[in-house]
Parts: structure tokens; C-alpha cells; sequence
């Protein structure tokens, strides 16, 4: 997970699953993965005085999947036929289509036509291979990397890409990208040398991670300079256009907050790259915009759009019994998710000083039933996070073994950490009796007496109140109304306790704005995490981001968890990785920050019956934008029966 440049979190109604790094597309470096761009599989380099090693691609842990001479992904299907048009939705709306700058709100995708350097896939988490060039070079010390470019890449207006582009993008996101990103990153490289029009050399310091050296050199989109230049574009500022890049697709038409389309490019230069054998195969991607969900599954219906990627468990345990179902043109598929499960929570904002306290917090966090929650409003379908890396080896279970408790010992003896985070199990989630939405009396109670002891007192009136008769109230902010019936009980739950809770609805660009500049109590946040942590982890959680990120929303400031993710970062073996991280996860547990949701273990997609996908899709990507296809026949077929407008 090397430091990843933010962008705005893209409401589309398809969920691009684990692959696909927003900074670099579709055929991209995984977000889980973007830091293992280290390799094994490795073609020995030319004798000189410093051993140089020349490859396709580089793995921290293992081999490549991929040898140099691969024909096609093995998951695709080389033969997909082009054609057609997918159409997805999106909520709200938007007014720009720069995803990096904090103005404006982005519209949907509008990065699908990056590339970068160094590209990955979705059945090989560790590994990222050439795309954008032919071969990379390094030496044993990771010092620097050298990335011969392809000669035949272009840009979307035909001109060609040069090592002076990858400089100038590069540099570009150094000087104009988001604070947080700047922060982290900063004091990585020594210096830039373009070498030549297709070779460029990446110098590190000394103190730049070793594991993220090459994934921050090679994960970086690559746009035009000559058209930065002519057109005067800035990355911090809004935009009415995407920008120029060398990606298969392009900006087609668009309409403000109701529809925008992307075409894919008949002059891209990467048609015929094996790593793009049977994919980008739809002509067109559209993407509907509606002001809720509730109104876009009514458009789905209606055949408005083709392709839902379902979020809300009761529509989709309930609702799908609608005439395109019964008369067999939709079809629904449940595709197990082999990524990091996403901690959906809602976290505390922590400069506000009645969150600091870590029993208010937790007495807030008891009140939130989600087995009730779960039952009643969800099916069952969900289940809680308990850890930050759900779903695989790297999430704390029971209490620490000897590795962690190697790295937790000295922050104990420093006082910095609670002595049981040595002995006792990794925290999780309070549970609750699910027959009904309020809390056991073991829980009300629990509750009331952390309130009590942290100095919040119930008056007359059964209002928490401090020394100062100051209420303890609570807004929770959200744009989506899908949270209404979640948010509703809990706020009732709160009232049991004194607490005066209330639910804030704002639309979507105030959402964006009082989410970064810290004006809520409680807010939505999805951990997203990833196979291999490093570098990035400090945007999730470092004090040094705290004052402004879009990912450490809940404004963490804690010297143990610096200390923990420097400790991730060193890591060198995968055995090392999993132990730090485990610490890490079971310290970050222990501080109650958020109070976690739920995650889905499946990814829910319902679609009409003319797109097809391979038969066995890979474990971290559903890929309905990258490698299905669309049967002509079948949308003849259900368009002359009237499924769709």
C-alpha cells in the first residue's frame, strides 16, 4: 500500500473490486497492492559496477504469476467480442471531473482513462508488471529505478507519450496534489533523470521506504504536459474535462448531475497489449445519475440503466420481484469477494474533546445493535468487522503471540499502550440481543456507568450533562437516506442513555466539505485496506495527516500507532508483515475510534441478460467494466421484447 494520491470516493452504483488503483485505471496496480512492486521472477541485468537486475515486473513476496511472454490474463476471455454499451448508476451528482483536487465534486470515473507505468492484475496481489514500458531496472539496494518506456504509447489526440510526461506527471502531483498525500511522500526521491525520450530514472533517499520505492515511482498517472501547458489545467482545481492520458477510453458526452459517457478510443495505442487481450470490450460506459438509490433501483426497473451492483441488503433479499426478474431478463449473481473485507463504521471525530474520551466513546459504540440491525433491516446477509483486515491472515485473533508482543512490549513500557493489549484477546465489537433494537440491560447499563465515570451525569430530565451543564449531544452527518433506518434506531438507543442524538441529512457536496473540514460527530468511513500495508497506512492513520485527510477522517493522533506502522513499513518478509500488521490491527482496535458496521462478504451485481464474463472470475475484481463482454444477440433479442427504454 504505498502513499496513494486521494481522490474523492466515487458513489457509481459498480463497485471496482480490490483492482483497478484509482490513481492509474482500470488495468492499473492494486490499491491492495500498489506497494509490492518488487520482484523475484527477475531476468539477471548486464555486469557493471553495481549489479543491475532487468525485468518485466518485481514482487516484494514470491514470483510473478506472470512470465514476460504471457499471452493473455487468465482470467479473461481472449476472445471477447467488442461492442455494445454497459450503463451504470451513480447518486447525487457532479460538477467537475478532476478527482484530485478538493473543489468540485468529480463525476463518476473520470479516471478510467489513466494509465500508469506499472499496471497489475486481479489474481496476483503481490505483483506489478511493465504496461506502460518494456522492462524495468534496479540494483540490490533499491537506490533507483529505471523504467524503459514503450515507444509506441500515445495519447488519447494521438500525440506520443516521453519520458518528459512521466517527469511532468510525476512532479505534478509532488507540487499541486492534496495535502496529505504531499506530507507522506515528500523526501522519497533525490532526484528525476530523464535519460532519454523513453527512459527515465527514479533516484531515492536514503529514507524512502524500501518497499514502496518502485510503486511510487511506477503507480503514478501519466498525463499529456503539452496539453497541461495549452490548456492551463491545474490538478487542485475543478475541471470540465477529464485529463489527457493514454487510457482506452475517453470522454464521449455529458450532461451536469445526470449522465455522463465514456467511449472507448478506436485509435488506442494498447489494443493489442497481452495484458489487454479480452478486455475493454463495451464501446460505450455509460453512467445514469439519480438523487438516491431508492430512485435508481426504480430506474434499473425500468431498464434506464443494464448493470446494478446491489449495496442494500433489503432490496436485495426483498426486492427484486419485478416483471424483468419474473420474465427472466435479469439475471443475479452472488460473487464471493476474495479482497480485504471494507470496515464499514462510523468514526468519532477526535478534535472535538468529548471524543476523546475513551468511555464515551465506548458508551456511544454500545448503543449501536447490530444484531438487531442485522436481522431485522439486513437479512442476515452481513457481517461485523471485527478487525481492519477482515477476511484474511493479517487481521490480531485471540491474544498476541510472541512476535506481537515484541512490538507492543516497549510501547507498554512507555506507557503509551494499556498493559492488557499483551494478555488479552484482540478487541471486538459488542454484541447485543437481536430480538429487538434496544440494547441488554448489560449493555444500557455498561454504558451508563462509563458516562458516569467519565463525568457525563443523567439530571431530572435523563440528559447527560458535564460539570459545565453542558448537553452531550451527537450529529451524525449523511447524504444517503439507504442510512436512515440505521441511523434512526441508533439515535433511539442513545436517547436511553441521555444522549441527545440527532441525524444530519446534507447533500453530497456538503457531505464532501463538513467530512474534510471536520464539522460532524460521527461519520461514514470505509477502511479499505489492503494485502500488503506499507507507506499508505499514514494516510489512514498517522498523526502527520490527522490535520487534513480523507482518509484519516476520525483526525488520529496516537505516538504507539506511529510507532506500529513505522514497524509495518520496515517489514521485509511476508512473516514480518503479517506480525506487524497483526499488532497494528489489535492496536488500533484497542482505541474504539469507530464504531464498525458491517461488510459484505459477497458482492451482490444484477444485470440484463445480453453481458457474459468468464466462468471462473479472479478472486479480487468482478470486473464488469474491464473483461465482460456484450451479447449482441441476447440485447436484440430482449429489446425487441421491451426490457429495456
Amino acid at each position: 500500500m504505498t502513499a496513494q494520491i486521494p481522490e474523492r470516493p466515487e458513489r457509481t452504483g459498480t463497485r471496482m473490486r480490490g483492482t483497478g488503483w484509482r490513481g492509474a485505471g482500470r488495468s492499473s496496480i492494486p490499491a491492495a497492492a500498489l506497494a509490492a512492486l518488487l520482484a523475484a521472477a527477475l531476468v539477471p541485468g548486464p555486469a557493471t559496477a553495481e549489479a543491475v537486475t532487468v525485468s518485466h515486473g518485481y514482487s516484494n513476496f514470491g514470483a510473478l504469476k506472470y512470465p514476460a511472454d504471457f499471452t493473455h490474463l487468465d482470467y479473461v476471455n481472449p476472445e471477447a467480442p467488442k461492442g455494445g454499451e454497459i450503463a451504470i448508476w451513480a447518486q447525487g451528482s457532479f460538477d467537475s471531473f478532476n478527482q484530485y483536487a478538493r473543489d468540485g465534486v468529480p463525476a463518476a470515473l473520470n479516471t478510467i482513462g489513466s494509465e500508469a507505468i506499472l499496471t497489475g492484475t486481479a489474481d496476483d496481489p503481490y505483483g506489478a508488471y511493465c504496461f506502460l514500458c518494456t522492462t524495468l531496472e534496479y540494483p540490490d539496494d533499491l537506490s533507483f529505478v529505471t523504467f524503459n518506456l514503450r515507444d509506441d504509447v500515445t495519447f488519447s489526440d494521438g500525440a506520443p507519450m516521453t519520458a518528459e510526461d512521466v517527469e511532468f506527471s510525476f512532479n505534478l502531483f509532488l507540487e499541486q496534489g492534496i495535502t496529505e498525500y504531499r506530507r507522506i511522500v515528500e523526501g522519497f526521491i533525490d532526484r528525476v533523470a530523464v535519460e532519454g525520450p523513453h527512459r527515465i530514472t527514479f533516484h531515492f533517499t536514503e529514507t524512502a521506504p524500501l518497499r514502496d520505492r518502485v510503486g511510487f515511482a511506477g503507480g503514478t498517472p501519466v498525463f499529456s504536459k503539452a496539453w497541461f501547458e495549452r490548456t492551463g489545467v491545474r490538478l487542485d482545481k475543478s475541471t470540465q474535462q477529464p485529463f489527457m492520458s493514454t487510457g482506452a477510453y475517453v470522454l464521449d458526452s455529458f450532461k451536469f448531475n445526470s449522465r455522463v459517457v465514456y467511449k472507448r478510443n478506436p485509435d488506442y495505442w494498447g489494443k493489442d497489449l497481452a495484458f489487454n487481450r479480452g478486455r475493454n470490450n463495451f464501446d460505450s460506459i455509460r453512467v445514469e445519475y439519480f438523487a438516491d438509490s431508492d430512485a435508481a433501483f426504480e430506474g434499473f426497473k425500468a431498464g434506464d440503466y443494464s448493470f446494478r451492483t446491489e449495496t442494500s441488503a433489503q432490496d436485495w433479499a426483498a426486492g427484486y420481484d419485478f416483471e424483468a426478474i419474473r420474465r427472466g431478463w435479469v439475471v443475479r449473481e452472488e460473487i464471493p469477494d476474495g479482497n480485504v473485507g471494507t470496515r464499514l463504521a462510523w468514526v468519532f471525530n477526535l478534535d472535538r474533546p468529548v471524543w476523546q474520551d475513551r468511555r464515551v466513546r465506548d458508551a456511544i459504540g454500545l448503543m449501536f445493535n447490530f444484531a438487531w440491525s442485522n436481522q431485522t433491516l439486513f437479512y442476515g446477509l452481513y457481517d461485523r468487522p471485527a478487525s481492519f483486515w477482515s477476511n484474511t491472515d493479517l487481521a490480531a485473533s485471540g491474544s498476541p503471540d510472541a512476535g506481537e508482543q515484541a512490538l507492543l512490549r516497549p510501547l507498554v513500557d512507555e506507557g503509551l499502550l494499556d498493559p492488557a493489549i499483551l494478555t488479552d484477546e484482540a478487541v471486538r465489537p459488542a454484541d447485543n440481543d437481536g430480538a429487538t433494537n434496544r440494547p441488554s440491560r448489560s449493555a444500557i447499563r455498561a454504558a451508563g456507568a462509563l458516562l458516569d465515570e467519565a463525568g457525563w451525569t443523567t439530571g431530572n430530565d435523563g440528559v447527560r450533562r458535564n460539570a459545565a451543564g453542558e448537553t452531550l449531544r451527537l450529529t451524525i452527518i449523511q447524504f444517503n437516506p439507504q442510512y436512515d433506518r440505521v441511523i434512526n434506531p441508533f439515535i433511539e438507543n442513545l436517547n436511553l442513555i441521555g444522549v441527545q442524538g440527532k441525524l444530519e441529512r446534507i447533500d453530497t457536496a456538503q457531505y464532501v466539505e463538513r467530512r474534510r473540514s471536520g464539522d460532524f460527530d460521527l461519520a461514514n468511513q470505509g477502511f479499505d485496506m489492503g494485502f500488503e500495508p506499507s507507506i499508505g497506512l499514514e494516510q489512514w492513520f498517522a498523526s502527520k495527516t490527522a490535520d487534513d485527510s480523507s482518509r484519516n477522517l476520525m483526525r488520529l493522533r496516537d505516538p504507539a500507532i506511529d510507532r506500529l506502522i513505522g514497524h509495518v513499513i520496515a517489514a521485509q518478509t511476508l512473516e514480518d508483515l503479517k506480525t506487524s500488521v497483526r499488532a497494528l490491527d489489535r492496536a488500533l482496535r484497542a482505541l474504539g475510534f469507530d464504531i464498525p458496521l458491517w461488510y459484505n462478504p459477497e458482492t451482490w451485481v444484477a444485470y440484463y441478460d445480453f453481458y457474459r464474463h468468464p466462468e471462473n472470475l479472479p478472486p479480487l475484481q468482478v470486473g464488469e467494466l474491464d473483461f465482460w463482454w456484450y451479447d449482441a444477440e441476447a440485447a436484440a433479442a430482449l429489446k425487441a421484447a421491451g426490457a429495456l427504454k
